[in-house]
């Protein structure tokens, strides 16, 4: 499975980057808001930091003006993938860009229909909200299944993104379900590393090693 960190600041990316487990970057308006930053500067910034996908968000709802920001977005760098929202407008914007090679992540992913639509547009991503799913009673899970149940019905390239990640059993499952890729907070990617009984061992082998009295190098 692929993992994206999902977030607009440089500074955790180039470290998730430098571990060599980071294959691409989603940000959204919400993330540039919080970084504080100009729009098309930190996307640049972050295409230059990362050789995969680079999911940047139009804005506009209407078809034309979904172009027109896309024509703007993707020409700041190759690994540029357009984020258009899961309407019509969004899905017909999908179709043109995807038609003139441009990579594409369909967002905002609430159903599975929703899901079948965004592949049949020819999505190159399609991002389900897990997180926000849960937070609405229900299970956010089960839609990742049935998303990955019907593009293997019938072969769609599209990749399921997995999104609104809260916590490490969201990544476990998605894995688990056998998702293309998943994103979330560099925070969260952090804590997968992390297991009491990994420091407790590390702990462990630090006292014996101190008690040799010996040092490397």
């Amino acid at each position: 499975m692929k993992f994206f960190a999902d977030t607009a600041d440089t500074a955790d990316i180039r470290d998730l980057a430098e571990t060599g487990l980071l294959d691409g970057v989603t940000t959204n308006p919400s993330l540039i808001h919080k970084a504080g930053r100009d729009f098309l500067e930190v996307v640049a910034e972050i295409c230059g930091i990362v050789d995969g996908p680079v999911s940047a968000e139009v804005v506009a709802l209407d078809f034309a003006g979904m172009m027109r920001e896309a024509e703007i977005v993707r020409k700041i760098a190759d690994n540029v993938a357009v984020k258009v929202p899961l309407t019509l407008a969004g899905l017909k914007a999908c179709k043109a860009l995807t038609d003139e090679g441009t990579m594409v992540n369909v967002t905002l992913c609430f159903s599975a229909n929703q899901a079948l639509l965004a592949a049949k547009a020819g999505a190159t991503f399609v991002s389900p909200f897990v997180g926000r799913h849960d937070d609405n009673g229900f299970d956010g899970m089960e839609l990742i299944a049935d998303i990955r149940q019907i593009y293997d019905n019938y072969d769609f390239g599209t990749e399921i993104l997995v999104a609104s990640v809260r916590h490490p059993i969201h990544v476990l499952e998605a894995a688990k379900i056998g998702a293309d890729v998943m994103t979330a907070p560099p925070a969260v990617i952090r804590q997968l590393v992390k297991h009491p009984l990994t420091d407790k061992g590390i702990e462990g082998f630090l006292a014996d090693w101190a008690k040799t009295g010996q040092k490397i190098g």
